[in-house]
């Protein structure tokens, strides 16, 4: 089939968008640790009937298995921790945004720890992309009606979570470029490696309360979180990965950024917010930065 990983990069950048949304009205109503915590064993469950009931070998040499995991720790662990940080402080509007910079983090990581020198159109489309990022951070407050303002611990939560996300994607593509992976298989990996380190760090330090009861006692908050751990995690972060496995990692990194043009007309037709021209050239700008960034 042509174009599937194109394909699953679109259809991830999708999954991302409606997710985060049910994310971080989930994480508003138990924390953001606990939504957290909570969606990753959710897939986790998911995964592993998958990989079961389809009968899928699980097939991984042992730098791949290393890869993965220090992927699943970067990103899911350190990225994600804070990337429902950024929810809760700033909403997923202003969150996936500067998500949008993650393709840029990954150039410049490159660089550093690969050695790969960076083009004219390269530096141009960082730029450009923190062009974009920093007119909706510099937007006026009093110029939109969302209840979400940018403060600056939301937007340091969004750029460490950017950067986790960045060099989670470069270990994964290490791991996939070593040999055959399947995409379900690669995604259990990640999700459990980083749900055994997440999980009793939260215990130890007393984030965390008992799942049974936080949701019995919101049941809205379960249904939330069953239905974007499915979107998000389970779906979102297997088609991410199977991107990486059918088509360049910046291609891959490029349209699954595309969240923050996606979410605008979703938190129109949701949450009937009315978005100045700045935010919507500025997110126009953030990720024609990407665009020129990797599509160079």
């Amino acid at each position: 089939m042509p174009y599937i990983g194109e394909l699953s990069s679109l259809l991830t950048a999708c999954l991302w968008s409606g997710s985060s949304m049910i994310f971080a009205a989930a994480a508003e109503r138990v924390g953001s640790v606990q939504m957290n915590i909570a969606r990753l064993s959710f897939a986790t469950v998911l995964l592993f009937a998958t990989i079961l009931i389809a009968g899928i070998g699980v097939h991984l040499s042992t730098p791949q298995a290393l890869n993965l995991a220090v992927s699943g720790i970067v990103g899911l662990v350190f990225g994600d921790t804070f990337l429902f940080a950024a929810y809760t402080e700033i909403g997923a509007r202003l969150a996936m945004l500067l998500m949008s910079l993650a393709p840029a983090v990954t150039a410049i990581l490159a660089f550093i720890f690969l050695g790969e020198v960076l083009p004219f159109l390269g530096v141009l489309g960082i730029i450009v992309t923190m062009a974009g990022i920093a007119i909706v951070v510099l937007e006026n407050p009093e110029t939109s009606t969302s209840r979400h303002k940018m403060t600056r611990k939301g937007l340091v939560c969004g750029l460490l979570a950017a950067l986790g996300q960045a060099a989670g994607l470069l270990f994964a593509k290490k791991a996939f470029s070593i040999g055959e992976i399947n995409g379900f298989v690669a995604a259990f990996v990640r999700i459990i490696i980083a749900l055994s380190i997440i999980l009793p760090a939260a215990l130890l330090a007393r984030r965390i309360t008992n799942p049974v009861r936080v949701f019995l006692n919101d049941r809205k908050a379960l249904r939330l979180a069953v239905f974007a751990s499915v979107m998000g995690s389970y779906l979102g972060i297997t088609f991410s990965l199977i991107a990486l496995k059918y088509t360049d990692v910046g291609v891959a990194a490029t349209i699954q950024a595309t969240p923050p043009i996606i979410m605008l007309p979703l938190s129109r037709i949701f949450h009937k917010e009315v978005h100045s021209w700045k935010t919507i050239t500025g997110a126009f700008i953030a990720v024609a930065g990407v665009a020129i960034l990797f599509l160079r």
